[in-house]
């Protein structure tokens, strides 16, 4: 988060180290958005897929460089929109980064939160976990599973409808 009166807006102080602070607070968000939901142990990965997913969805969201701050309700419905399941959150994210990515190199400033941000993403894409296969046949066989037959799945693809469903839950 970029303070307005501050000489430097590039998060250092005559080139002290950079903290990330709008990925920080973005990410603080979602803890508490999926914290206050309930959903499942903080120390699980479901946890930290929506954590992270919801983040991403916060920060990549803040077009005006800018978070919200106390307004963070007001972006709710936003957020909301953003992770619905109709929408194309995979593409969305790719496309922010990008956008991102490119201001970046062209300002040629330290990205801290960019890299965080980044780093958020390649996790989410790489790791898969193993959840309930919602596209199993009812009634088909069962391969010993307790609660039914489970697939593993790229962890965005779990943590987005977390965060979705914290969000709504707030």
């Amino acid at each position: 988060m970029l303070h307005r009166d501050q000489e430097s807006t590039d998060g250092t102080d005559g080139g002290g180290l950079a903290v990330p602070m709008a990925w920080l607070y973005a990410e603080y968000i979602a803890d508490e958005l999926l914290r206050t939901g309930d959903l499942m142990p903080p120390t699980s990965f479901e946890f930290r897929a929506g954590r992270d997913a919801l983040a991403l969805t916060i920060f990549l969201s803040d077009t005006g460089g800018e978070l919200p701050g106390v307004r963070v309700v007001s972006q709710l419905e936003t957020w909301l929109s953003l992770t619905a399941y109709d929408q194309p959150w995979q593409d969305w994210v790719g496309e922010r980064m990008d956008q991102l990515t490119a201001e970046r190199a062209r300002s040629g400033g330290p990205a801290p939160d960019l890299e965080l941000a980044s780093a958020a993403w390649r996790w989410l894409e790489e790791t898969e976990l193993l959840a309930p296969d919602l596209d199993a046949v009812p009634g088909g066989p069962v391969s010993g599973e307790e609660d039914g037959p489970q697939v593993w799945t790229p962890a965005w693809q779990l943590g987005l409808p977390l965060g979705h469903l914290a969000i709504h839950l707030f």
